[in-house]
C-alpha cells in the first residue's frame, strides 16, 4: 500500500501534535483539504477550521487549558465579576473551548439553577449570558433596598449632596468639577435613596440637572432650602468659583 492510501496519519505528524515542542499541526497540516487527501487529513483539517470559528484556537484546544476546576466552575466565576452580558464567542474564547461547547454548558447551568431553586438565574439577555436575581426573590431584595437606604452616607455622598443643595439645578460635570472626582456612581446612590432628583436638562449642553427633594429637607429638618446654614463665609468670591467651574468642566 502507497503513503497516498494509508489512513493513519504519519508518525511525525503525530509526535509534533502530542510534542509542544515538536512541530505544530497548522505547519504540518494542509490550509485546506484537497483532492488528493485521505480521511485523516480532512478530519484534521475541519476540526481547525471548526475550532477557528468558534473562537478558540488549535493550541488552545490541544494545551486544554481552563485556569479552573471544571467548565462550569470557570464560566461562573466570568460570569460573577462582570457588570454587562457576554457572548458565548467571547466566553469560548476565554475559557478556551469550542462555543457550541460552552454553549451546551450555559444551557446546563442555567437549568440547574432553576431545578434547585436558587435565589439567582442565568440568563441570555441582549445576544449575552448574566447572573440575576430570581422574580419570586424580588420582595426580599426590595426589603433589602428599602433598609439599606437607612444606612449612614459616606463622606463621598455627604460631599456630593452638599454641593446640589447648595448649587442647584446642577449637572454631574459641574459636581464633578467642585468635587474634583468623578460623581456618577455617588449620584446614582443619593438618588436611589431618593435625596435627590432630576430637574430637567442644561439649556446649552442638554446635561441632566439634578436638585434635593422634599426627602432631603425632611431628613435635615428643614421647611426650606432657605432655611440651609450660609457658607459663603467658607467659599472663594463666587465668580471666580464660577470661571474655575466653567474652565474645569469644559
Amino acid at each position: 500500500m502507497s503513503p497516498q492510501e494509508n489512513d493513519n496519519p504519519p508518525e511525525d505528524l503525530v509526535h509534533g501534535l502530542a510534542d509542544p515542542e515538536g512541530p505544530s499541526a497548522a505547519s504540518e497540516a494542509p490550509q485546506g483539504p484537497s483532492e488528493g487527501s485521505t480521511g485523516w487529513q480532512a478530519d484534521l483539517v475541519s476540526g481547525i477550521e471548526v475550532s477557528e470559528q468558534d473562537g478558540t484556537s488549535e493550541d488552545d484546544i490541544l494545551e486544554a487549558t481552563l485556569g479552573a476546576p471544571t467548565l462550569g466552575a470557570a464560566l461562573e466565576a466570568i460570569l460573577l465579576v462582570t457588570d454587562l452580558p457576554i457572548d458565548a464567542a467571547t466566553l469560548a474564547s476565554l475559557v478556551r473551548r469550542p462555543s457550541g461547547e460552552v454553549d451546551a454548558q450555559l444551557t446546563i447551568l442555567a437549568a440547574d439553577y432553576t431545578s434547585a431553586g436558587r435565589g439567582f438565574e442565568l440568563r441570555e439577555v441582549s445576544g449575552g449570558w448574566r447572573f440575576y436575581t430570581r422574580a419570586e426573590c424580588a420582595e426580599v431584595v426590595e426589603r433589602y433596598v428599602r433598609d439599606g437606604q437607612q444606612a449612614r452616607l459616606t463622606q463621598a455622598a455627604l460631599e456630593t449632596l452638599a454641593v446640589v443643595a447648595y448649587r442647584q439645578p446642577v449637572s454631574r460635570a459641574r459636581i464633578s468639577a467642585v468635587r474634583g472626582v468623578n460623581v456618577d456612581g455617588v449620584v446614582r446612590t443619593l438618588t436611589s435613596r431618593g435625596l435627590v432628583a432630576e430637574a430637567g436638562h442644561d439649556q446649552s449642553t442638554g446635561a441632566i440637572l439634578y436638585r434635593t427633594t422634599e426627602l432631603f429637607l425632611e431628613r435635615l429638618g428643614l421647611r426650606s432650602l432657605e432655611e440651609l446654614p450660609p457658607v459663603a463665609d467658607y467659599l472663594p468670591d463666587i465668580e471666580l468659583l464660577d470661571e474655575f467651574i466653567e474652565q474645569t468642566s469644559s
